[in-house]
């Protein structure tokens, strides 16, 4: 009995602090984010950012860019999904979307069949076990009959995103939705060397830094429209969709936000779970 007297006090514990961090942060978002002067322009993509199924916000951004571009065939691709529990385009399903998931483990793909079997019955989700480089991310687009203009892709491979985007060429995708290395400041062009087998190592030797992805995007045909607030992904459109719908410069000094990271989750809720 003692034994679990002491269990369900350290579970108490646990869940106050977990719910003293997510009203720390609702604070720290009230007062740098909807209360800061630099976010009040309404075309700034920062003030719209929710999460339903994406760690930092990302469900609100991907919404707002889609309300002002519009959609076509509401197609996405997302690698380095994981279980799909927490990802950039699994709220898009929710919304009618079909797309495809791909990651290199095993245990995640076969997670992802157990908790999306409903909408891979009906042929609107596809999931490929596959680890990407990018010698085979073309490929791997191509078996899966992914549209040459999908709407939406979106990059999270922890290590090689700029190389892959990179070798992207026969697509073009909308928008791209691909992680930087916020460590690296504008000015500062980092990219990790290409290792094709190589995985994240914990460190900051990673990744790519913004200035270095908006030079890639430059190159691509593609414009900086923001970054979500805690620092972890950056959204481009491509050049032709632009317009006069989001906040120029379309450049790393405006559109940076630095790494936030202990804001990933912030906006606490349920814990989620997948029945689609």
């Amino acid at each position: 009995m003692k034994k679990t007297i002491e269990r369900i006090i350290a579970f108490a514990s646990r869940a106050a602090t977990q719910t003293e961090i997510q009203m720390a942060n609702v604070d720290f978002l009230q007062k740098h984010l909807y209360n800061n002067e630099k976010y009040q322009n309404p075309s700034k993509l920062n003030l719209h950012e929710f999460s339903a199924f994406s760690q930092n916000g990302e469900d609100g951004i991907i919404e707002e860019i889609f309300k002002r571009i519009g959609t076509t065939n509401q197609f996405f691709v997302e690698f380095g999904t994981e279980s799909g529990v927490e990802t950039n385009s699994t709220y898009l399903l929710y919304k009618g979307w079909k797309g495809v998931f791909i990651d290199g483990s095993r245990k995640n793909v076969e997670d992802i069949h157990n908790f999306f079997s409903g909408v891979i019955s009906q042929s609107r989700l596809q999931v490929l076990c596959s680890f990407i480089t990018a010698e085979n991310i073309e490929t791997l687009l191509d078996s899966a009959d992914v549209p040459k203009e999908l709407d939406f892709l979106s990059i999270d491979i922890d290590r090689n995103d700029y190389y892959v985007w990179n070798a992207i060429k026969a697509y073009r995708p909308r928008v791209v939705c691909i992680e930087y290395n916020a460590v690296f400041r504008p000015g500062c062009e980092f990219v990790v060397p290409y290792e094709a087998t190589s995985m994240w190592d914990g460190s900051s030797h990673t990744g790519a830094s913004l200035e270095s992805l908006y030079k890639l995007g430059i190159q691509k045909g593609y414009k900086l429209v923001g970054c979500c607030f805690a620092g972890v992904n950056a959204f481009f459109v491509r050049e032709d969709l632009v317009k006069n719908l989001f906040v120029p410069p379309f450049t790393p000094d405006n559109h940076y936000e630095p790494p936030r990271y202990f804001l990933a989750s912030h906006r606490g809720g349920h814990p989620r779970k997948i029945i689609l």
